[in-house]
């Protein structure tokens, strides 16, 4: 029996949010937003997702009001950045990764999470054993763990991932500050 599209007969929330991000690749287009990817290129060069499928998620997230698309400040290309709404799923996605880092993950792992503030890594459910706050994404940062596999890839994403600790939501790559001309 071919398995349904949709969930239009479920009576359920949980039904209703896979939906949004149950399509295969939508979690990983997600992760790689709070991980500060914005531009469509760098999503494709991170993901190894083909062209169409990608521009697919991008566009559903954009029309349920999980990203927002906004000009990059280039003018060309176009910014992808989580919205409230897109916010609002940073528990769900850290929690499924914890859960591949703890049954899946047996070298160790692949990333860790610290909370800004104090520098201390966070537990698996979130929260600071330090300051015992639960730091929204902003406040935290990302760098690698002791089970990643460095050989797997070599896109920039990956590459600037690895070189040292990243702080969440923040463009992965930023155009290049404006300056002005030296001199008289």
């Amino acid at each position: 029996m071919a398995l349904g599209r949709g969930y239009a007969d479920q009576d359920c929330s949980l039904a209703r949010a896979l939906e949004v991000v149950g399509e295969r690749w939508t979690l990983l287009v997600l992760r790689d937003c709070f991980y500060g990817v914005r531009r469509f290129g760098d999503f494709h060069a991170h993901l190894g997702i083909p062209r169409a499928v990608l521009a697919d998620r991008l566009k559903a997230l954009a029309a349920v009001g999980v990203v927002e698309r906004r000009p990059h400040t280039t003018g060309v290309e176009v910014d992808y950045v989580l919205t409230e709404r897109g916010l609002d799923l940073w528990p769900i996605v850290f929690s499924l990764a914890q859960w591949g880092e703890r049954w899946l993950a047996p070298e160790g792992s692949r990333r860790l999470f610290s909370h800004a503030a104090c520098g201390t890594d966070i537990g698996s459910g979130g929260a600071c054993p330090a300051c015992g706050t639960v730091p929204p994404p902003a406040d935290l940062l990302i760098r690698q763990g002791p089970g990643a596999d460095a050989t797997l890839r070599d896109d920039r994403v990956s590459t600037a991932l690895r070189s040292g600790p990243h702080r969440l939501l923040t463009d992965l790559f930023p155009a290049p500050a404006h300056t002005a001309p030296s001199g008289p």
